[in-house]
């Protein structure tokens, strides 16, 4: 898969023991990161789509902390050397990971477990309610190539 201009991914390793398990999500010193401005969780039921989303200026890290998402970034950026590439990410309970979604990449997610779905997101800037660098589209109606519905087969 090509990856989208900026889009970086990080498998996180999971470190079981009889006690529990650890798993580091990120660290400053990772080449992931860029900058902490605030950290929050968002659930999403089975079957639900929460996007499309993007921001002008902030970058977001994106991890599932239970339950599986399918997670779709479109780069509907005009002058990117990706515009017009989509990355789709299984991301959760199978396949533990961490994604950098750079700003002005459009991105969504669909809860395709049967339980709900849990995510972390760091975003590089915080949450100005005065001025919220937040945008949204439609998940069904758009003009981004993309359809969320399951694919069989």
């Amino acid at each position: 898969m090509v990856l989208i201009d900026g889009v970086k991914v990080k498998r996180l390793e999971v470190k079981p023991s009889e006690t529990g398990m650890l798993m580091e999500i990120v660290r400053r010193d990772d080449d992931i990161f860029i900058n902490f401005g605030q950290a929050y969780i968002t659930t999403a039921y089975p079957g639900v789509v929460k996007g499309w989303g993007w921001h002008n200026h902030k970058d977001e890290l994106i991890t599932t902390l239970g339950g599986m998402v399918k997670t779709v970034l479109y780069d509907g950026r005009e002058n990117s050397p990706t515009h017009g590439v989509i990355n789709e990410f299984f991301m959760g309970d199978h396949y533990p990971c961490l994604v950098r979604v750079p700003p002005r990449v459009v991105h969504g997610f669909k809860c395709v477990s049967g339980n709900e779905a849990t995510l972390l997101v760091i975003s590089s800037e915080p949450y100005d309610r005065e001025n919220p660098d937040e945008f949204h589209i439609d998940p069904h109606v758009n003009n981004i190539p993309y359809e969320w519905r399951r694919k069989d087969g």
